[in-house]
């Protein structure tokens, strides 16, 4: 039985390739659904609704676990579907909180950058709400990223142009730590370090979100014994170009940045 992770588009791929890196004996299947790509600038309601689609086609596989390696649909739809769905779903989150602790006694703030539904959904601004004791996080949407990530957009001239223009009303010397929300943002982490003052931490939740996945697999003694590795790609509107980009996508991030300049992983 495979480990499926899923995601709008390519973002999730990210988390995929923790998950290999940590999980050497499981075999994966990841899930884009390129039919409703991006989530970050829909509704809830129509986020939840792609999700249930997806989430019925994946599980025409054998399944043991499902990853949403997704901010925006985990905001909107894991709660629903741990209910609906008898199979362990772990969902993620932006990683305020190891920031916020890791910010709290330095006088540094933390930036938080996600989608727009994933900033404007109660469980982000709970999670705030609950750990941000001392009001040092603010939040910035990068509605365009998703898409740049998309399109395979790694020029690093033109990338650098558009974070320095969603940068340019932050004082970045007053601020520790980047959190990257949004699963798409990791591809830009080499380019995110040469832009930033070398100070700033950037963190993302893959890491923490597959150490919960093997937490769970082992906890109902569905952990992978056999030789693993294995993945299988496949995506909502079945378009043998998008999987092929997949592929690529995945080769890039694993050799270029996953390889090179990882985001610093949030745990103590």
């Amino acid at each position: 039985m495979r480990i499926a992770l899923f995601d709008s588009g390519l973002g999730g791929l990210t988390v995929l390739s923790e998950a290999v890196k940590q999980l050497p004996n499981e075999d994966f299947l990841f899930f884009a659904d390129t039919l409703h790509v991006p989530y970050g600038t829909k509704t809830k309601d129509q986020v939840l609704d792609y999700v249930r689609q997806s989430v019925d086609m994946i599980l025409q596989d054998e399944i043991k676990a499902l990853v949403i390696a997704c901010n925006t649909a985990t905001s909107a739809a894991a709660e629903e579907l741990r209910r609906e769905y008898d199979i362990p779903i772990i969902g993620m989150e932006p990683a305020v909180k190891p920031a916020v602790e890791r910010n709290r006694l330095t006088g540094k703030r933390v930036l938080v950058a996600a989608t727009p539904l994933t900033l404007h959904q109660s469980k982000y601004t709970q999670l705030v709400s609950r750990v941000d004791d001392h009001s040092i996080v603010d939040s910035l949407p990068l509605p365009e990223l998703v898409g740049y990530c998309e399109s395979l957009e790694f020029d690093p001239d033109r990338m650098t142009r558009y974070f320095l223009d969603k940068f340019a009303n932050y004082r970045l010397e007053e601020y520790g730590t980047l959190v990257l929300g949004c699963t798409h943002y990791p591809f830009y982490t080499r380019i995110l370090r040469q832009i930033l003052p070398p100070h700033i931490e950037i963190i993302d939740g893959s890491a923490g979100t597959v150490r919960r996945l093997d937490y769970i697999l082992k906890k109902t003694g569905t952990s992978g014994t056999q030789r693993g590795g294995d993945i299988r790609f496949a995506c909502s509107s079945g378009d043998p170009e998008y999987m092929a980009k997949m592929h690529r996508a995945y080769d890039y991030y694993s050799t270029q940045v996953a390889g090179c300049e990882r985001a610093v992983d949030p745990s103590f």
